[in-house]
């Protein structure tokens, strides 16, 4: 529990700064690569409107509307037949495939703006009065290099940053949840604790009250008291039984390897017996089981618990099985999953409860649970051994498919 606390802390902490970053990074990029965009197409307005180169240090005027911010740009004039008339004179020069290339777009391009990537060209047309086109060329070069580079930069930074973030998140976590974890282990010694201590006291109280029960001098009213008194009692001895099982997958969950046996478990053969061993209790409840289990599957685990688990999923769908109905239990192996699957059909689990169901103490029945001894265990049981196995448990209800149960191990 308290890994799984971590692994998600650290996970909402990575992803919300992460996300925050990314925002970040990716607004100065984009506000750089917009800038650096703008200067272009001002240069370019700047050639269209004149011819004029612009001298460094040289003018003493405001800078204009246009201002190419020291940006050299090509001008080219074309007839309306497209044939190339004139070039400005400049400092820069253009390659005439280049030269084509942009021209050939321009007159193709319904738009009086654009860009040709692979050559690093960005150019502007405007219409002459005699029918010609004019166009202004700038070379993209510097800028395109510029920002890989910087987006490259950004990238590496969000990696690194977001990897010294989950180290910190990492070490951060352990000091945070550390009493958490304290008070979880307190807790799971003294349900363990609690539940040595009552053990002995509750088998002397059934003994003891054996003893009564076989005394023939007792009158009807004594001796149902004293019935009353054992039933109470053994449902108490389930329930102490239940807790140490929860403490012993518990201690197993938490990383004590001491507290779980692991050696190979013929399972198909467990739950035939197990399928077997309920046959007289389903009978008893008016419905029958069929089993479906492939042969010749074996995992790896502590027996005495995979056999609960299977006794329990098979007990509670018996229980809560209708009349004159099939209690399914299937076994299949998939590639190296191993799919345990118990279905009944009785009373449909609402979904309200059925996301509760595997909740310790949380009964569907609330009205009868402690009159029948059920305390809301068993499927809480089931979910800590399944677990404490690497595997997980799954249910669905519904009125078509009945109630499903699904351990994949």
């Amino acid at each position: 529990m308290i890994g799984t606390l971590r692994r998600k802390f650290v996970l909402i902490v990575v992803a919300l700064v992460g996300i925050v970053l990314a925002f970040m990074l990716g607004s100065s990029l984009w506000s750089t690569y917009t800038t650096q965009w703008q200067l272009i197409y001002r240069s370019l307005d700047a050639a269209l409107q004149s011819d004029d180169l612009p001298m460094i240090g040289g003018s003493t005027n405001e800078p204009s509307e246009y201002s190419s911010g020291g940006r050299l740009v090509v001008t080219v004039s074309l007839d309306e037949e497209g044939v190339l008339l004139t070039t400005n004179e400049s400092l820069s020069t253009i390659n005439q495939d280049t030269l084509s290339d942009v021209i050939e777009t321009v007159l193709a391009s319904s738009e009086t703006s654009g860009r040709i990537r692979s050559s690093h060209v960005a150019w502007k047309s405007e219409s002459l009065p005699d029918g010609g086109t004019k166009i202004a060329l700038a070379d993209t070069s510097d800028i395109d290099v510029a920002f890989q580079n910087q987006l490259i930069t950004s990238i590496v930074g969000f990696v690194c940053g977001l990897g010294l973030l989950f180290i910190a998140a990492w070490w951060l976590s352990s000091w945070i949840l550390r009493p958490v974890k304290s008070a979880w282990i307190q807790q799971r010694r003294f349900v363990a604790d609690a539940s040595h201590e009552l053990k002995t006291p509750l088998a002397v109280i059934v003994a003891n009250m054996g003893i009564l029960q076989k005394d023939k001098t007792l009158s009807e009213d004594s001796r149902s008291w004293i019935n009353s008194s054992v039933e109470a009692a053994c449902q108490m001895q389930g329930l102490v039984t239940n807790l140490l099982e929860l403490a012993r997958t518990d201690e197993t969950i938490a990383g004590d390897a001491n507290a779980k046996r692991k050696v190979d478990v013929d399972f198909s053969d467990m739950v035939q017996s197990a399928a077997l061993e309920f046959d007289a209790m389903a009978f008893e409840h008016g419905c029958s089981i069929d089993e479906k289990v492939q042969e010749g599957i074996h995992i790896t685990g502590d027996p005495d618990w995979l056999a609960r688990l299977v006794k329990i999923l098979i007990d509670n769908a018996i229980k809560y099985a209708g009349e004159k109905t099939v209690v399914t239990v299937q076994l299949t192996k998939e590639s190296n999953k191993v799919h345990l699957v118990v279905n009944d059909h009785g009373q449909v689990i609402n979904p309200e409860d059925l996301k509760h169901v595997f909740d310790r103490f949380y009964r569907t029945d609330k009205a009868r649970g402690r009159s029948t001894g059920v305390f809301g265990l068993g499927l809480a049981i089931a979910t800590s051994i399944t677990e404490s196995h690497g595997g997980s448990i799954a249910a669905q209800s519904n009125e078509a498919d009945g109630t499903t149960f699904t351990v994949t191990l």
